[in-house]
């Protein structure tokens, strides 16, 4: 049999349908390349807007469509349309699924194919599960067939769930609460991938710095980061990234930690979702503006050439136009390498939801968005230009239109043209046009041969 998986939303999710697809190749199942060709088809959700709901409910329903002319398909949805407790209502809206799967949790869908077959193909899928099983560390990941030796850069959940309740954010109902990940178990996760041709790993959680907190006397991001290096060294790995991170659990430790490991990236993703402190209040962030700013600073102090991310939600419910004002007033100021920008969108059960009235209209929200979106292309064409004529490191990731792509270690997307391989390798690139989007470069023209000096006497 074939599977087809469709993933939404965050890195997470790519990290659980990785996760899901590996255990059906070790069932025996391979990957399909569309969804007509599959006979087990899953939409991997995201809910944290509506739009992302949304489309969940469309895919699912195109699979419907495929699943009526061959009803032998199988057809599951995962991630947090589910959450971590299957809604009753939601089986009663997609009553044609098959399998509903919590997030990180792809054993629904193994026992519903066990189910369909008889003992005897259990018994041998077990037995060369188990096998499989006894040859890999505790935390090991087998990548599906067609990314091993192919995935230049993977993603390591740390951290699931999350305990800090933004009043916006839905995340904490549908994903449960924060539950750290052993060290030995990342450990050997890292290594697995390093294994298979991995060259760039990103740390994931949705408050990644709190790693930890729910282990007494365990370690921190930071212990965790100096661990995963030394790692990195063993193996091969060349980048570490970690995401997300909180301004409240952002210690000196960790950015000092950041600075000093040369194998962790200067970039650093910190969300502040508003720039005005009564709307930061209401979304129960646990910060103000000033505070962030003050962040911002000792991150710049402490980490040279770093990049910092962030993200914003304009229309909050009550959102002035002068409390936007002010998120746009902090957007220019600080000019951050990148802003991922969003609309407010009500959530069930959130307290937003619960106790705000979604009063910002919409076309208003759109207003506000593409006034930052307008403002970050020219932050961005500023930064960006800084880098024209310099000679930048990029770990190449893939082919695209003919060029090579990839990343340098502030996360900037750079593209270049060269015949020779680089997919997974270091190249020091020569930036030669700069947007604000991505770069352009070349790879440096090799030095002439010194040639003997002729003298001819006349």
């Amino acid at each position: 049999m074939r599977y087809f998986i469709e993933t939404l939303g965050c890195q997470m999710n790519l990290s659980d349908s990785q996760r899901l697809a590996s255990e059906l190749e070790r069932i025996g199942h391979h990957a399909a390349m569309t969804p007509g060709e599959a006979d087990i088809l899953v939409v991997n959700t995201c809910v944290v807007r509506q739009s992302a709901e949304d489309k969940a409910y469309n895919r699912l329903h195109e699979f419907n469509r495929l699943k009526k002319h061959n009803p032998d398909k199988v057809i599951g949805v995962m991630g947090c349309l589910v959450g971590v407790k299957d809604a009753l209502k939601l089986r009663q809206r997609v009553p044609f699924v098959d399998v509903f799967m919590a997030p990180s949790d792809p054993q629904p869908m193994v026992e519903f194919l066990y189910s369909r077959m008889d003992e005897a193909e259990v018994l041998e899928l077990e037995s060369r599960a188990r096998q499989q099983r006894d040859a890999l560390q505790d935390g090991d990941i087998l990548l599906p067939a067609h990314e091993q030796g192919q995935l230049v850069s993977a993603h390591v959940p740390v951290v699931y769930g999350c305990s800090h309740s933004c009043s916006f954010c839905i995340i904490p109902r549908r994903r449960g609460i924060e539950r750290s990940r052993r060290v030995g178990e990342i450990v050997a996760h890292v290594r697995s991938l390093a294994g298979q041709g991995v060259k760039e790993v990103t740390l994931l959680g949705q408050i990644v710095d709190r790693y930890g907190k729910d282990i007494p006397d365990g370690p921190d991001l930071a212990d965790l980061l100096r661990i995963v290096h030394g790692v990195a060294e063993e193996t091969g790995i060349e980048r570490i990234r970690f995401l997300t991170s909180h301004p409240n659990w952002m210690t000196d430790k960790l950015l000092d930690t950041v600075a000093e490991l040369p194998r962790v990236m200067p970039h650093i993703e910190v969300p502040i979702q508003a720039g005005d402190d009564e709307v930061l209040s209401r979304m129960k962030r646990g910060y103000t503006a000033d505070q962030y700013r003050a962040l911002v600073a000792r991150i710049r102090e402490r980490i040279p050439d770093v990049a910092i991310h962030t993200d914003i939600i304009v229309g909050f419910p009550g959102e002035t136009a002068e409390q936007f004002q002010h998120t746009y007033d902090i957007l220019a100021e600080l000019k951050l390498d990148k802003a991922h920008l969003a609309r407010y969108s009500p959530r069930p059960h959130t307290l937003s939801a619960r106790t705000m009235p979604d009063d910002v209209p919409d076309e208003e929200k759109r207003r506000r968005l593409q006034a930052l979106e307008d403002l970050q292309a020219q932050v961005l064409a500023k930064i960006n230009s800084r880098y024209l004529g310099k000679m930048v490191s990029v770990l190449v990731e893939d082919r695209h239109k003919g060029k090579w792509r990839g990343r340098t270690p502030q996360n900037k997307l750079v593209f270049f043209e060269d015949a020779a391989d680089w997919k997974g390798r270091l190249a020091d690139v020569e930036i030669t046009w700069t947007g604000p989007w991505s770069m352009q470069g070349r790879l440096p023209r090799p030095e002439p041969e010194d040639t003997p000096l002729v003298v001819f006497a006349g």
